[in-house]
């Protein structure tokens, strides 16, 4: 395994407490201690030690360096690596300044799409968020907090297009989005913001690192008509896939190889039964056209 030294553009702080967790089990294994041991030597439970191995709590660089000596880990340098990654991995990522906007259960789907390799993702009512305008994600925002300030509004606003400079920094992530033709006839915002938003997707299509396909109404039913959902690959080799489900007030994270498969095969399917990806620019154009003309 690779460790990284330091958090970068590209690597946010969940990430990193997912490598770490996943090195601190490889040492806990491979010196045959049980998570129960490791619990006691830190005064915490079995199931934080779990918690921590899987990188879904933060670390106290006391706790890493006492397990660290509990699994034999002397050598200085190892040690400093190991101990500065868990320094990193609490780091807040750029997102933490929109916290008073933000849920808990998406900051940390924020701190996955930050750090992916490859984002697939299937939508069947919006447009994905990596690729929306700012006037459409104004619509969308408000269709959920039609009650909320203009400043919140713009907040929340402001938080999409961060998103996006992901796909504009200099090792961007595959962005593979498959997207139901209902979500382009639905007139979100009106035909100008609509017309502004079938045009982004447009030039979208011309990035290297982002392929688009649409799932016309003519496919009939399909392998995805559970609702939408995202996979993300990450570029270290110890860390699985995850895949993110969003509900209205909370997500569904799994990384089960079963329920990997499973979503992966309903992505090949959709990708299959969708248009493919070099008729997609025309297939815009077109609605665009029929349905907001200029």
């Amino acid at each position: 395994m690779t460790v990284p030294t330091d958090g970068g553009p590209t690597t946010g702080p969940t990430v990193l407490r997912m490598l770490l967790g996943a090195q601190l089990r490889r040492l806990r294994e491979s010196s045959g201690v049980t998570r129960e041991g490791a619990g006691w030597e830190i005064r915490a439970s079995e199931s934080k030690i779990s918690r921590m191995e899987l990188g879904r709590v933060g670390f106290k660089e006391r706790d890493v360096a006492d397990l660290l000596t509990l699994y034999g880990v002397k050598d200085d340098a190892e040690r400093e690596v190991l101990l500065k990654l868990a320094r990193d991995a609490n780091s807040p990522g750029w997102w933490h300044r929109y916290g008073d906007v933000l849920p808990g259960w998406f900051q940390s789907y924020l701190g996955l799409e930050a750090a992916a390799a490859l984002i697939r993702t299937y939508e069947v009512q919006f447009v994905p968020g990596l690729l929306q305008t700012s006037a459409y994600a104004r619509a969308v925002v408000l269709l959920g907090h039609g009650a909320a300030t203009p400043d919140e509004i713009d907040r929340r606003v402001g938080l999409r297009m961060g998103r996006q400079e992901l796909l504009r920094r200099t090792n961007p992530p595959q962005l593979w989005a498959v997207l139901d033709e209902a979500a382009l006839r639905r007139p979100l915002g009106g035909p100008e913001v609509m017309r502004g938003q079938l045009d982004a997707l447009v030039e979208a299509t011309r990035l290297p690192n982002i392929r688009l396909q649409i799932v016309p109404f003519t496919a009939g039913g399909h392998a995805a008509a559970g609702g939408a959902f995202s996979i993300l690959r990450f570029g270290d080799q110890d860390l699985p896939d995850i895949v993110y489900i969003e509900q209205l007030t909370s997500a569904i994270y799994l990384d089960k190889r079963d329920d990997l498969d499973h979503y992966a095969l309903a992505m090949e399917r959709l990708c299959v039964e969708a248009e493919p990806p070099e008729r997609t620019a025309e297939l815009l154009t077109r609605l665009r056209d029929e349905l907001y003309p200029a």
